[in-house]
């Protein structure tokens, strides 16, 4: 199983032989990797998303909690400190958590991922982990030692209602993945010797929140030539198989997805289709990453009565990168945020319409990789 390297592009290989290349390369590698898995014993080790961890700088943890509160569907559920952390975190009833953490003095193994030109000057915010429900972790990590993955913690990490460990962040990715044991019916994310702390931030009382629902798909910006290798440790680590991939020539960007089944939680990668020249030719996937880093771009919501929330979002004072594209007969509606200034990271908002069978639609993938050239 491959879940630290792999093929990159030979060199020599002409700018419009990529797509080729990376069609090729990536369906030879796919069929190793769900028997590598089954091989080893993982096989239904690793659940679906329980939560994602956003860190943030101590001095915009409260205003990135309350811009969450207000423009998403979410409500905090807990309020801790530890030693190494104050953490809130946002759930609503149908989603994954939002884990919104700073991060007090100590190492930061994701700040080295963080020096883009676009990036120093917010150097520990990113998305940093996304935490899957796991079973038999003893096992699972046993497993994944023995293939060469190298965990944050020499051991399990057992706190009061679960054991967790993650890996490092990954190479091609910046992200790290988390893997969660709950131990009985307790769902709460506070460690050891953590101290609660009373919930003082309000929801806001506007009953269109209630139409923004929870996590749909996050998108990591990946380069070009690592999009592959991306892909690869992210199925090898998990449960979850290549779905499908959109390409937009015209922009240089590979739109791929990854999915465990039709109701989970989605990842997706977007990468360029030939690596980074220059700004003007290179589309805006390759020219975010040169400026911004590899990072999670944007966070997408499930929306109901798109058309209402997005007027109702705009009057409450969030800017767009993009009017809202697609419509009711192309079965799909979208649209970006601007970036939030506390996270780095973008909301997207989507309504599927009942009868739509897929996940995107190529014209829609198009618009939104363009509103990207704004950041």
């Amino acid at each position: 199983m491959d879940n630290s390297g792999g093929a990159v592009p030979p060199a020599g290989v002409a700018e419009g032989d990529f797509m080729q290349w990376q069609e090729d390369d990536l369906a030879a590698r796919l069929p190793s990797v769900v028997k590598g898995r089954r091989d080893a014993g993982l096989e239904g080790l690793v659940g679906g998303l329980e939560a994602v961890v956003i860190n943030t700088e101590p001095e915009r943890l409260e205003p990135a909690v309350d811009e969450l509160l207000q423009f998403t569907g979410l409500g905090i559920t807990e309020h801790f400190v530890d030693s190494k952390a104050t953490a809130c975190v946002l759930a609503t009833r149908d989603s994954p958590s939002l884990v919104i953490m700073s991060r007090g003095r100590g190492e930061n193994p994701f700040h080295p991922f963080n020096q883009a030109e676009k990036a120093r000057a917010l150097p520990n915010t990113r998305l940093e982990t996304f935490v899957f429900r796991a079973r038999d972790l003893d096992t699972y990590v046993g497993i994944q030692r023995g293939l060469g993955v190298r965990f944050l913690t020499e051991t399990i990490v057992d706190a009061p209602e679960y054991r967790f460990i993650q890996t490092y962040p990954s190479r091609f990715t910046g992200n790290s993945l988390g893997f969660l044991e709950w131990k009985g019916s307790g769902r709460s994310f506070a460690g050891a010797g953590a101290k609660r702390l009373a919930i003082t931030r309000k929801k806001p009382d506007l009953p269109w929140l209630s139409q923004i629902h929870g996590l749909d798909h996050t998108a990591t910006r990946v380069r070009a030539a690592e999009r592959n290798n991306a892909i690869i440790e992210f199925l090898s680590l998990t449960g979850y198989h290549f779905d499908f991939a959109v390409f937009v020539k015209s922009l240089n960007s590979i739109t791929s997805v990854a999915r465990m089944s039709r109701d989970d939680f989605a990842m997706v990668f977007t990468s360029g289709i030939a690596p980074y020249t220059d700004d003007e030719a290179s589309g805006p996937t390759e020219k975010f990453i040169r400026s911004f880093g590899t990072r999670v771009h944007h966070m997408a919501f499930r929306t109901d009565e798109i058309e209402e929330v997005f007027g109702r979002l705009r009057e409450s004072g969030m800017e767009f990168l993009v009017d809202l594209v697609g419509s009711h007969d192309e079965g799909l509606k979208q649209t970006f945020s601007m970036p939030s200034p506390h996270t780095m990271i973008v909301n997207e908002y989507i309504h599927r319409y009942e009868g739509f069978d897929g996940f995107f639609t190529r014209s829609n993938v198009e618009a939104l990789t363009r509103a990207t050239g704004r950041q």
